[in-house]
């Protein structure tokens, strides 16, 4: 099944509850609670001009709600009874800021009203809301468990643990969804269970080609005690991919409480790979930077004008530069800047600027120190290619020479890259290796820390850096 489609149900459905919702609590307001505070007299009914725009903003604000707490993640792998629990709170907290907004200033006879009023109001969405939504999620969870629904998985492993493991899961009465593809060995010496049952898609070396050659969803380590340094080393390779990372328990996993269950049938797996942050701090941080870059391009645009018009003027090539770089789950894409450099600088081998590099042009060292050379990534960032706050992305050319000595590097690709970051704030533009590794840890300390305050910090100190001029 379709994910897009999928999320697409669950807001048309969604819209159509907070519609429906609205309606009837209208309807409630004048047959209902009007009557009361006029003695009985009949009020004559009519659907006004407010109504009609409050069908427009209402729903609308319900999808955005639901969007910045996360609802249409994971669509596939609803439970009904946290749906249930979700809808409840989001409803109530929704209903709470609609009836402060658009119900206290309402005419009523008697402060039981508003009490009324609320009751109806929540008990008419959230009823509606759940409803659609329980019957959707049902088919789905039903279409799962028929094998409809599969998504592809990958065990890395093959002992007697992982060949259990499959057979258990191949074998439930009520399947939680995984499709198994293959398996890959760790290496040709150990031993090999796996072997006939399901085919091998090749070496460990190899697996970031196989997880996207095959679409992998999902990943299951199947590693002996002994193969731990072999596993750490899988997940700095795998954690930054677009996969879900389980791994099976051991006895002290379950006497330590790290296993999570969320269904009775499945075989007990640990989560590994989480998101980094609240899945509301990552959707407002998104639409942050929709926001911000819309309002920064509209702003920058006479500076922007300006700059090109200097920057052709003063030196040969084109206004704008771009450059491949690596991005979220390691997937590459270009990069826009305006040139601060002469044209070709580079001439085809990757080479880094320094403070005296006589390769920026004039206006390229005012741009540079003021950052206002970043000005075309805020497209960058409204395509989703980068956010405005976010480790620097790097070539791969510097990549492969940074994990050598600091495999870790590569959890960065967790996060999308930033026009500015912390380490960024720190030293500014790297002009070797040598400085990238410099800059990596207050990268890594972002990474651990991340949260909506930590890049408001970094937002206010790089605009005081580029007022200042002080940018290297």
């Amino acid at each position: 099944m379709n994910k897009k489609w999928q999320v697409v149900k669950y807001l048309t459905l969604d819209f159509l509850a907070a519609t429906l919702s609205w309606s009837l609590f209208f309807v409630y307001r004048k047959e209902v609670i009007e009557p009361k505070v006029f003695g009985g007299w009949n009020v004559p009914f009519e659907f006004t001009h407010q109504f009609f725009l409050a069908l427009l903003f209402i729903p609308s604000f319900w999808i955005l709600f639901y969007y910045i707490t996360g609802f249409y993640r994971n669509v596939l792998r609803k439970s009904r009874l946290l749906e249930l629990g979700q809808t409840f709170a989001t409803s109530l907290v929704g209903v709470i800021v609609l009836f402060f907004a658009f119900v206290l200033d309402d005419w009523i006879a008697s402060y039981k009203d508003y009490y009324q009023s609320f009751l109806v109001l929540f008990g008419l969405h959230f009823s509606l809301t759940y409803f659609f939504r329980l019957i959707l999620t049902t088919r789905t969870i039903h279409q799962i468990h028929h094998r409809k629904i599969g998504f592809n998985t990958l065990i890395i492993g093959s002992n007697e643990k992982a060949l259990t493991l499959y057979r258990e899961m191949s074998s439930q009465v009520r399947p939680a969804g995984n499709k198994f593809v293959g398996y890959v060995a760790l290496n040709e010496s150990q031993e090999d269970a796996l072997k006939g049952h399901l085919p091998r898609l090749g070496n460990i070396g190899d697996i970031l080609n196989i997880i996207e050659n095959n679409r992998i969803e999902e990943v299951i380590l199947a590693f002996a005690d002994y193969d731990k340094a072999k596993a750490n080393e899988t997940l700095t390779v795998i954690e930054n991919r677009q996969v879900n990372i389980w791994g099976i328990p051991d006895l002290y996993d379950f006497l330590s409480g790290s296993v999570k269950i969320s269904t009775i049938y499945s075989s007990p797996l640990i989560k590994i790979s989480n998101g980094l942050m609240p899945a509301w701090q990552e959707n407002t941080k998104r639409m942050l930077d929709v926001l911000f870059s819309l309002i920064a391009m509209i702003l920058f645009f006479p500076v922007f004008i300006v700059l090109a018009i200097m920057i052709k003027s003063t030196s040969h090539g084109p206004v704008f530069y771009k450059q491949e770089r690596v991005g979220r789950f390691g997937k590459l894409f270009y990069i826009y800047k305006l040139r601060s450099m002469v044209h070709d600088a580079e001439n085809g081998t990757p080479a880094l600027s320094s403070e005296d590099d006589g390769r920026i042009t004039k206006i390229g060292r005012f741009l540079r120190k003021t950052h206002l050379d970043e000005i075309p990534q805020f497209y960058n960032v409204l395509i989703g290619k980068m956010s405005l706050i976010g480790p620097r992305p790097e070539r791969e050319y510097y990549i492969r020479q940074i994990v050598k000595k600091a495999p870790h590097y590569t959890h960065l690709h967790k996060l999308r890259p930033g026009i500015t970051s912390w380490g960024q704030v720190k030293y500014g533009y790297a002009s070797n290796v040598e400085e990238m590794l410099e800059r990596l840890p207050y990268d890594m300390m972002y990474l651990k820390n991340i949260s909506l305050y930590i890049d408001f910090k970094i937002l206010i100190y790089t605009i005081m850096v580029s007022v200042k001029g002080k940018g290297k």
